[in-house]
Parts: C-alpha cells; structure tokens; sequence
C-alpha cells in the first residue's frame, strides 16, 4: 500500500511539473512576489484587471453577509433544513471565510485554478469552520488523490510527532540544527489520509499520522479544464502572450523616452571615430569629426508612433480576456433595463460554464462539509444534500443565471 502511495505521490508531481513555469510566469507578471520581478514589471493592466475580477467573483458568488445559499427539504420527514442553514451561514460569517476565500478567487483567475482548506476548529471556538488558502505550488493532484507539501522545522515536527523516529542519517543533522527544514507530505486517497516526512528512504519508516475523512477538506476548483488535464486554465493564462508583449512595449517605450528626456549629444574629436565606442544610451556624449555632422538618422516620412496604437490594442485585449470590459455596469450614462438585462445575458453567456464548475467543484463541497462538521459536533442533526435536502444557491450569479433563463 505504501509503495502504491509513494508512486502516486511520484506521478502526482510529474504531471504538476510542466505547471509550475506557467504558474511562475503567470505570478510574475500579475502579482509579482520577488523584488526583481516587481522591478522589471511596467504595465499594470493585466494587475487592475486580476483584482477587479477576482472582486467581481467575491461579489458574484460569495457575498459577505448575505444569504447565498439555503437548504430546501426534500420531504417532511427530512432534518430541519432551516436550522441546519441558519447554522451553516452563522459558522461562515464567524469564521475566515471571507477573509480567505478572495485569496482563493485571486489564485482561479491567474492560475486557472485554487485550493481552499476546510478545517474544523477545536470546541468552543468562535466559529466550528477554519479556512487556510493553499498555494497550488504545494499541491499535486490525481484522479481522487490530493498531496499537500508543506516545510516545517525539525523542531516543530518533533514537538508535533513525537512517536516519528528520524532516520539515522538526518538524525545527527537535526541535533546539531533544529530548525532545519523538514519536508511534510499529506495525502488524502479517497477519504483516507496519510501524512509522512519526505527525508528519503520507504515512506512506511516516516509516517506520522494516519486517519480517514468523511468528507474531503481540500476544495480544489477549477475555472476551465482542457480534456485530459487535471489543473485549470485561468483568464490570466490565455492572455499571458498579450500580457508580456504589453509589458516589453511600455518598457522600450520608457526607455525611449529616458533618452528623449536626457538626450544624446556630440563633441569634436581631432581623432578617427570608433563606432564600436558608441554607447547610445541617455545622456551619452558622442565624438564626431571636426566639421562633420557626425551621426545622422535616416529620416521617416511621417512621424507615426505605432507603439501607442500596438498598446492600446494589447490592453483592449487584455481587459477583454479578463473580462473587465463585460463585467458590471461600465457605462456612463444610464443604462435602461434592456441594457441591463443585455449585459447580464452576456456575462452569464461567459461565465455561465464556470459557474456550474464552481457550483460542482466548490460551492457543493463546500456545504457538505460544513454540514458534516456541525452534525459530528451535535450543533444539527445529520443531513445530507443528496437525499434529506436540496441546496438553494441564490448568490447575485445565480439570480442573473434565473434571469438570463427566464428572458
């Protein structure tokens, strides 16, 4: 069974591995993390338009403080619906939720797709729910499989294993440092859960706890998924090529405009001129020939600049790809109704297939497991959305869905 594990562990990676530099890339020129990728990112574009969107999902899907969601019986004879929504809702908006879920939204848009982490706090807690936004570079999935890397010092996982034993070779090594970095691996195959240090040799010497879930606490959701593909395709990765031509371009025009505002001069010089001495950079001093004109451009028929009209195109398709031209009310002047209900029905025409993803892949898992939560913890009596009652998802999208259904 280890050995099993330990190779799914090992595919899961592989198949993650060709992601990681489009994740990177993605990262970089969105929401840059690294002091020399921040310094060489000139066009913000593509950055206003991931955080107007990924506002406008925490808007349209999970509004804080609002009833977007319910629970429906399906007989009379099924659990108290009412009591188990009232819970539900009261356990999220005391909880992390909605601090953590626009993390969430943020990961979809750029990497196409986000891992939230559904835990259950100890008793007496304010809220039973607590929520932690994974970066998807700490997860690796298969077909009904999650592993979720994390770094932890030595120290800390002694202090939080106790019965695990480190093996010989690294033994001495965490002695002489404790807080040496050690790698954590968590599995969920199903619903059983493994987790165990990755520091070499069978996975079976290094397990550190054991158990099984009920319901699976990784909610991984995806904004559009290529058959065959196990992680999603975001807004941001479409328009990455777009995105990195517009950032090139503000940056040869700033450095244009640096030597338009320093310029480039010449002097005499009695000797011979040496073309590869020419540095043209701003500010530069140039020598030339007594008498002569030194250097002299070829000149254009027309002074046309097409970098502003090459930008401008490339941010008109950026905003499109990421939808900041379709969602909300954009225009200036007051819309009628027809128009509102023109825009609504294009939106949902883009959005309405990620928002059934989202409906399957997070809003769904998200309830059964709050609801599994509360009923172990004796807050409601057991209930199961697949034949005790319906859930009701009623946030501002799934009314513009009715809408667009019913006009």
């Amino acid at each position: 069974m280890q050995n099993n594990l330990q190779q799914m562990y090992k595919r899961a990676l592989d198949l993650r591995a060709p992601w990681l530099n489009r994740w990177d890339n993605a990262m970089r020129y969105t929401m840059p993390t690294a002091d020399d990728d921040a310094a060489t990112l000139f066009d913000a574009t593509a950055s206003d338009a991931v955080d107007n969107l990924a506002a406008s999902m925490y808007s349209l899907l999970t509004p804080p403080e609002s009833l977007w969601l319910s629970l429906i019986p399906e007989s009379d004879k099924s659990p108290d619906a009412n009591l188990a929504t009232i819970a539900l809702r009261a356990n999220l908006n005391d909880s992390n939720f909605y601090t953590t879920i626009h993390q969430c939204y943020l990961d979809l848009v750029i990497l196409g797709t986000a891992c939230l982490f559904m835990a259950e706090n100890p008793i007496g807690a304010e809220s039973a729910f607590s929520f932690t936004a994974i970066p998807m570079k700490d997860i690796a999935i298969l077909p009904n499989a999650v592993f979720h890397t994390a770094i932890m010092p030595a120290r800390e996982v002694l202090e939080k294993y106790p019965s695990w034993t480190p093996p010989a070779d690294i033994r001495d090594n965490i002695k002489k440092d404790p807080e040496m970095p050690l790698k954590l691996v968590q599995s969920l195959v199903g619903k059983d859960f493994t987790a165990w240090l990755d520091v070499g040799g069978d996975i079976e010497n290094n397990i550190v706890s054991k158990g099984v879930f009920e319901t699976n606490p990784y909610l991984i959701f995806r904004w559009s998924v290529a058959s065959g593909e196990l992680y999603g395709r975001g807004p941001v990765l479409r328009a990455l090529p777009d995105i990195k031509t517009a950032n090139k371009v503000v940056e040869l025009v700033l450095k244009n405009a640096t030597i338009a505002v320093s310029g480039i001069w010449q002097a005499d010089d009695d000797g011979v001129i040496n073309l590869s001495n020419i540095n043209l950079t701003p500010g530069a001093i140039i020598p030339k020939a007594v008498g002569s004109s030194g250097l002299t451009p070829l000149a254009s028929g027309a002074d046309f600049d097409v970098s502003q009209i090459i930008l401008k195109d490339l941010r008109e398709r950026i905003r499109h790809a990421l939808l900041a031209d379709r969602l909300g009310l954009l225009s200036e002047k007051e819309m009628t109704a027809t128009e509102i209900m023109a825009r609504n029905a294009d939106m949902m025409r883009i959005l309405g297939a990620t928002y059934g993803r989202l409906l399957h892949e997070f809003i769904r898992p998200l309830c059964e497991r709050g609801l599994q939560i509360l009923s172990r913890r004796g807050v409601i009596d057991k209930i199961s959305l697949h034949s005790d009652a319906e859930l009701k998802y009623i946030a501002p999208i799934a009314q513009k869905a009715l809408e667009e259904t019913l006009f």
